[in-house]
C-alpha cells in the first residue's frame, strides 16, 4: 500500500512502557529497507532505559519530552528531529499536559530490545 491515513492503523499498547502505544505505519513486510511507526506517550507515561540493535531516527510530532540518550538529557517538543544509534541506552518522559507524538524510522534489520531498569 502506497497511501493511507495514519489514524487508519493499528493502536497497540507498548507493554514495556507506560500510558505508552505505537502504530506501524509501514512494516517491514512493505518497505524493504525501513520500517515507520508512530507512538504516543500520554501525560506522565513513558518507556524505561533500554538498548536496541538497530538506529531511530525520529520526528516529533507534538507534545514534549524528556528523552536521556546515554548519558545526555534531552527536552523536545514539536519539530525537533531526533537520532538514537543502534546500542545506545535511551528513556523518554512525557511532560507538559499533551500527549507526546513522535514518527519513528528503524532499519528493517534484526533487533533485540533489552530494557535496563
Amino acid at each position: 500500500m502506497s497511501v493511507r491515513k495514519f489514524a487508519d492503523a493499528n493502536v497497540v499498547e507498548v507493554k514495556a512502557g507506560s500510558k505508552t502505544t505505537m502504530q506501524v505505519l509501514i512494516s517491514s513486510d512493505e518497505g524493504p529497507n525501513f520500517a515507520m511507526r508512530r507512538f504516543e506517550i500520554q501525560p506522565g507515561g513513558g518507556m524505561p532505559k533500554h538498548t536496541n540493535e538497530v538506529e531511530h531516527e525520529q520526528l516529533v510530532l507534538s507534545g514534549r519530552a524528556r528523552i536521556t540518550i546515554g548519558d545526555e538529557v534531552y527536552e523536545v517538543e514539536k519539530d525537533n528531529v531526533v537520532f538514537i544509534p543502534a546500542g545506545v541506552p535511551h528513556s523518554y518522559e512525557s511532560i507538559g499536559d499533551e500527549p507526546f507524538a513522535f514518527i519513528c524510522s528503524v532499519p528493517n534489520l534484526p533487533d533485540k530490545i533489552e530494557i535496563l531498569d
